[in-house]
């Protein structure tokens, strides 16, 4: 069985694993059929990313096939398409009897801790796997990415009226903006690259995009999705009095925190990681309802044999890529 490993930064490879055996008691076989490529992919790529350890199958946003079940599976049976959780859970620690399973304690993410979907095949927890038969696997796919939007959104606790700020609008900007969008609020994309600020105008155009702001407050809720440390930092500035800041992108380094402002301000300084798993069917059915279309996102697309190649020029400036989505 084929599968794509990251052997080092920059450098993938095709390797043959075993095939898997047949699934146990709570399992499913699932054929993979689509991965997106994401952000934390890119990031391990160019060995960027603090949870990627090589060598290492990347690999965690999915659109698969059940192709087998084992005992005890009643939420899925064969021929079932689809969407991956891919945050395993320990079930037991303080975050998970919270119920917050995707700050778990002992977390494992496929293609992150531990290796991912960039394979023919793989045994799956049942628990994981979110039918969405309506859907095509490449949406299926970006299902999980939708649900990062999703959970930092919620974790903002948007108000009616209130003025957001996204800075950045690559993918995990754009999910953002997908559910900042369902609440009445005034939303401005804060972007420097001229592709993506056109991409949101010509999807979004009730949104305000800008190339720059001046060091001043700018919006009640500011989320920064940019993973970069001086952007995060300047994200304190740009928040209101008040006002609430969600970090959504992570970077390896330490980010500045300007005590005196953020307490004459009184702001809220808030993480999001992951999803959880009612994010899922919730996020199926806003897509099987018009609510949310990530089709227009995918700008790339090849197969798991020329992921290679195609992974050296997303990093590249200038690769316009908005989403890439490997076909298996």
């Amino acid at each position: 069985m084929k599968a794509l490993q990251l052997a080092e930064p920059h450098r993938l490879e095709l390797i043959d694993l075993p095939e898997p055996g047949p699934p146990g008691p709570g399992e499913v076989l699932a054929g993979i059929r689509s991965v997106g490529i994401c952000g934390t992919d890119i990031s391990g790529y160019l060995g960027r990313m603090p949870f990627i350890e090589c060598p290492r199958i990347l690999g965690h946003e999915l659109g698969v096939e059940v192709l087998a079940t084992g005992e005890g599976v009643r939420n899925v049976r064969a021929g079932d398409r689809c969407s991956v959780e891919p945050y395993l859970s320990c079930g037991e620690c303080h975050a998970c009897r919270q119920g917050r399973t995707n700050c778990c304690e002992s977390l494992q993410v496929l293609g992150v801790h531990c290796d991912g979907a960039m394979r023919e095949r793989m045994i799956l927890p049942a628990a994981r796997l979110h039918p969405g038969n309506g859907l095509g696997f490449d949406q299926l796919a970006l299902v999980e990415t939708l649900a990062i939007g999703c959970h930092a959104v919620d974790r903002a606790v948007l108000q009616a009226g209130e003025d957001v700020l996204i800075i950045g609008a690559g993918p995990i900007g754009l999910t953002v903006l997908e559910f900042a969008r369902l609440h009445p609020c005034a939303i401005t994309v804060l972007e420097l690259n001229e592709a993506r600020r056109e991409f949101v105008s010509r999807h979004h155009p009730g949104v305000r995009v800008v190339e720059s702001l001046p060091d001043e407050p700018a919006a009640q809720v500011v989320f920064d999705a940019t993973g970069h440390p001086a952007s995060m930092a300047r994200s304190l500035r740009l928040a209101c009095f008040t006002g609430r800041i969600v970090y959504v992108g992570i970077t390896k380094e330490p980010v500045l925190l300007d005590d005196p402002l953020f307490h004459r301000r009184e702001l809220t300084l808030l993480a999001s990681r992951n999803a959880v798993s009612a994010d899922f069917p919730r996020i199926i059915r806003l897509i099987n309802d018009g609510m949310a279309d990530t089709r227009p996102w995918v700008t790339h697309r090849c197969g798991l044999d020329e992921l290679p190649q195609l992974m050296a020029d997303l990093v590249l400036p200038g690769s316009g890529v908005v989403k890439a989505v490997a076909s298996l």
